[in-house]
């Protein structure tokens, strides 16, 4: 609990300039995942995880049924709150190992560039396993590794020195696995131009 509680004091102090600093480079990036969440989303009833200032859900909710956005910062959930949202839109706090949802509840799950920041990405994939719908879809664009970029190093390394350290640093075919072993069945991924490669994918259940 002194851990979680360390990662929340830090997601706290980097609330209010979380949302510059994604921008920043990511442009391109982001546009892509607006566009495609939009589609994948329309009116279905949607959760996203670690949602951080709203950045995804501002730009996509208004097309939903109904979408929860969530995280474990109180602060980062102030700064979301903050300005023009859609009215499908709702805030809440939740930890994403401990989700409080009830089992199959959700059509689409997003959660980005979030799990490679957990200490326990797989609890986190179980408790979207639960609340995902059979036929649901899990979006989950992630950064992956890339040795060889110095633009990527440069980043990653400032985030490190702000205390925002990469628990996992997957490749794209480790995240890929990744998925795979935590009973997703990746059906379309890419891998987007950012200050740190990104790798969009969605998901479904295995066995669906």
């Amino acid at each position: 609990m002194q851990e979680e509680q360390r990662k929340t004091e830090i997601w706290d102090k980097f609330a209010p300039v979380y949302a510059p600093t994604m921008k920043f480079g990511n442009d391109r990036a982001y546009r892509f995942l607006y566009y495609r969440i939009r589609k994948v989303a329309k009116d279905k009833r949607v959760l996203e995880i670690a949602t951080g200032p709203g950045l995804i859900a501002k730009h996509v909710a208004d097309v939903t049924g109904s979408m929860v956005a969530t995280d474990f910062s109180v602060k980062m959930l102030e700064q979301a709150r903050k300005g023009k949202n859609p009215e499908q839109l709702t805030y809440e706090y939740a930890n994403a190992v401990r989700l409080r949802y009830a089992d199959e509840s959700f059509d689409v799950v997003i959660i980005a560039n979030a799990l490679h920041v957990m200490p326990e990405p797989e609890a986190a994939l179980a408790q979207i396993r639960r609340v995902l719908k059979p036929k649901g879809i899990l979006i989950a664009p992630n950064f992956i590794h890339d040795n060889d970029s110095r633009k990527s190093g440069f980043f990653s390394g400032t985030l490190k020195k702000m205390g925002v350290s990469f628990e996992r640093a997957w490749s794209e075919e480790g995240y890929r696995t990744f998925l795979e072993e935590n009973g997703f069945r990746v059906v379309n991924a890419k891998v987007l131009d950012a200050w740190i490669p990104m790798m969009y994918t969605e998901s479904v259940k295995k066995g669906m």
